[in-house]
């Protein structure tokens, strides 16, 4: 039996799952967000630890039996968490997230301290990535940056709690901006620009090799035995391609979570900034991957579903599987600003096209079409890096929606695979690094792609449809700049 934990921004899931790879049982425990600012989005680093004891708690008390039998613990996570820790091992402050976009004056700062941060990390400096995070900490809050004594991901955080241990793996690493990706190992060079140094940052290891042993008191209050390995793990991404068996070159998905991501698995170091295309290191040893990355995917459903008090699922379901063209209707989904390709932390969301005929439905529809434009425009800029993408398997909170993967299908012009598992990919790619930990069996027998629940196809006359609506939008996000 292995076991995953997944450190989401909404919520923690656990996963057990079998010797066989199946998902045995699950567990969660929902997250607070908190939004203080405009822009800021932040987090309690102990409501993290809080959740993921409580779910395996939940799994421990259901399931005793399996529960016992764990031999390898993987975490994943939300990347890009600034967890400021003190020389005791407390958080300074609440953690900064990945959605947060206060930092964009100290992304310009960043780049004009250090020149070669693009050839390093492989890729723009973004306010949601961690070393501007720290550059405004050490701006607007100085006392606090002055007693800095390591800076944790989400994580690892976690990690530190359940071990004892201080380590990150490589995946997650990348996401700050203080690796070098292409060597696997911190930069002395970037930490300096940020004005940090290497003892503030955690051991590096890979997501599959052994970071700690689970501590003896939560070996006990979990009845396992006292040798449990805890692997490197993954950010949440690396985590669901691990999930998804995406671990060999060109392998590809569109995970449409929180934020969205078109992830394409790479043999090489690939950096494409100039796209504003993520280049960062796999969790397995000599891979690595590129990203195409939206800040609000099902987010933007979940904000539809809060303002007009309905849940999400009676909302779609008047639109029925699938609709044969597109919305009068268009929505930007800038909730929390964009990365890909726009680099743009300021940008806000909206509605165009509105008149008094207007229906619930078409805004409801214009907002799963805005995300599936905003995952067009990713997929264009990894093909532009890298070649152009054939098919995608599809995960996340939106993979439960077949409407919504048609559209994404009609939308991208390619097919779009439902994947079994698809809501849990994080966690389940966790527990399988936690087995190659404790194991050291070959990446590619415990890795296996899960069996495909439903494909979704373009249909041509609605594709060809769909082609027209996403020029149209995509002559909306300069004019939306130009009146901002």
């Amino acid at each position: 039996m292995d076991l995953g934990i997944d450190i989401g921004t909404s919520g923690v899931k656990a996963v057990l799952v079998s010797e066989a790879g199946a998902v045995l049982a699950t567990a969660a425990r929902e997250l607070a967000l908190s939004h203080p600012a405009p822009l800021w989005s932040e987090q309690d680093p102990d409501a993290w630890v809080d959740a993921a004891i409580g779910a395996v708690d939940d799994l421990a008390a259901r399931h005793p039996r399996e529960v016992a039998q764990v031999r390898g613990i993987g975490l994943s996570g939300q990347m890009h968490g600034a967890t400021l820790l003190d020389e005791d091992g407390r958080p300074l402050r609440p953690a900064i997230l990945w959605n947060d976009g206060r930092s964009h004056a100290e992304c310009v700062a960043l780049e004009r301290r250090c020149p070669s941060l693009h050839t390093i990390s492989g890729n723009l400096a973004m306010p949601g990535f961690t070393a501007p995070k720290l550059l405004w900490v050490a701006r607007h809050e100085p006392k606090i940056f002055a007693r800095i004594a390591k800076v944790l991901l989400p994580k690892a955080y976690v990690r530190y709690r359940l071990t004892g241990e201080m380590v990150e793996d490589m995946s997650d690493a990348a996401g700050t901006l203080w690796l070098d990706v292409g060597l696997r190992r911190w930069s002395a060079l970037l930490l300096h620009a940020t004005g940090l140094d290497l003892h503030h940052m955690p051991r590096l290891v890979e997501g599959s090799e052994v970071s700690a042993v689970l501590a003896p008191d939560y070996a006990q209050r979990w009845g396992m035995a006292r040798d449990v390995a805890v692997a490197g793990g993954a950010g949440d991404n690396a985590a669901s391609a691990i999930g998804l068996g995406a671990i060999a070159p060109g392998d590809a998905f569109l995970s449409l979570g929180t934020s969205g991501v078109v992830f394409r698995v790479t043999d090489r170091f690939a950096p494409a900034p100039a796209s504003a295309v993520h280049a960062f290191c796999h969790a397995l040893p000599g891979r690595w991957h590129q990203m195409g990355v939206m800040l609000s995917a099902a987010a933007s459903l979940a904000w539809l579903a809060g303002v007009m008090e309905t849940p999400a699922p009676a909302l779609l379901a008047p639109l029925g599987e699938r609709v044969d063209g597109p919305s009068p209707v268009k929505f930007l989904p800038y909730l929390d600003g964009e990365r890909t390709p726009h680099n743009d932390a300021a940008v806000s969301g909206a509605f165009v096209g509105l008149r008094g005929a207007t229906g619930r439905s078409q805004i409801v529809q214009a907002v799963l079409e805005g995300v599936a434009f905003a995952a067009r425009d990713n997929l264009a800029a990894l093909s532009a890096a890298s070649g152009p993408l054939s098919e995608v398997d599809l995960v996340g909170g939106g993979s439960r929606s077949p409407l919504w993967a048609q559209i994404c299908a009609d939308v991208l012009g390619i097919p779009v695979h439902r994947v079994e598992e698809g809501e849990v990919g994080a966690a389940l790619g966790a527990s399988r690094l936690g087995r190659l930990a404790a194991t050291g069996e070959d990446a590619a027998a415990v890795c296996t792609r899960p069996r495909r629940l439903a494909s979704f196809t373009p249909r041509a006359s609605v594709s060809a449809a769909y082609d027209e609506a996403y020029r149209r939008w995509r002559e909306l996000y300069p004019a939306l700049k130009e009146c901002a």
